[in-house]
């Protein structure tokens, strides 16, 4: 039982729909959270809070990581971090739809440099599925916008997202994930400490940030990325890419439910997209085959 609960590719692709619900929940919070602190310093507290809880939940695990596991873990925890820092720093300059439209970019850029890098095919399926993906997210996302530094970097962040999922993808299956999560989220409190030192580490200034940071260290950071570093032992990385597109469908959603903004035929469209290319991705996409021939 333990065993197929382990390996269950339906269990894995609901975790991760889960994990995408989560961020997409989080967002408003996070959204009010930043309004009162600098972005970069909200990060650093975030995750260095999540880096302590997961450490301290079984040290004696994590103090035995093997040096393989160890440099893979760094090299997937930068990519996740440089994910975040770009799209921080562009930001400030770009808004945040056409950043969400941007970002989810990464989609289309995981089959991409699954082919050019590892030489994986990609079959047809998931190619419908990033254009669908695409078009959604536009519907989801975009109101005009014009192309300059910010746009740039979050571009760059959308590699990075990609990277970080094919990586994720490759390594997972070799490594404990408990350990290979602890690895990714010091990894990227380190990173965010060090970007925002040189202004000062700015505190939540009030409970309710306090309790934003806490439940975005402890449900979005460290539940979210073991599960989804669970996940991708099973699914493959362009399958991966299209489930986590559902973050801005889940966002829009609870916007909606919580009367922050009023359901349109765009947000209606642009859902239906989305949940039409991850339906279509897993076309011909069963076991351990697809995930082969998939990658």
């Amino acid at each position: 039982m333990t065993r197929n609960w382990k390996s269950s590719r339906g269990l894995a692709i609901l975790a991760l729909i889960g994990v995408t619900a989560v961020w997409g929940w989080t967002f408003i919070g996070v959204k009010d959270a930043v309004a009162k602190m600098p972005v970069m310093d909200f990060l650093a507290v975030r995750f260095a809070i999540a880096a302590v809880i997961l450490m301290l939940i079984n040290p004696r695990k994590w103090l035995r990581i093997k040096w393989n596991t160890l440099w893979q873990g760094l090299i997937i925890g930068f990519l996740l971090g440089m994910s975040y820092i770009t799209q921080t720093y562009g930001l400030r300059t770009v808004s945040p739809s056409v950043s969400g439209f941007i970002t989810g970019m990464g989609v289309v850029f995981t089959p991409v440099f699954l082919w050019v890098i590892l030489r994986r095919s990609i079959n047809r399926y998931i190619w419908m599925a990033v254009g669908l993906t695409v078009g959604g997210l536009a519907l989801l996302s975009l109101h005009g916008w014009a192309f300059g530094t910010g746009e740039l970097l979050t571009l760059a962040c959308a590699v990075f997202v990609a990277l970080y999922i094919i990586s994720l993808g490759e390594w997972s299956a070799r490594h404990d994930t408990y350990q290979l999560t602890v690895i990714q989220i010091f990894t990227v409190a380190v990173m965010c400490l060090i970007f925002a030192a040189p202004s000062g580490i700015t505190l939540p200034p009030d409970s309710s940030v306090w309790i934003t940071v806490c439940i975005t260290a402890v449900l979005a950071s460290d539940i979210a990325f073991f599960v989804q570093t669970w996940a991708q032992t099973i699914l493959s990385p362009s399958f991966a890419a299209v489930v986590m597109t559902m973050e801005p469908v889940f966002a829009g959603l609870f916007s909606i439910t919580l009367g922050e903004e009023r359901p349109t035929v765009r947000l209606i469209l642009g859902a239906v997209c989305v949940l039409a290319a991850m339906l279509i991705a897993q076309l011909k996409t069963t076991g351990k085959n697809s995930k082969k021939s998939s990658r």
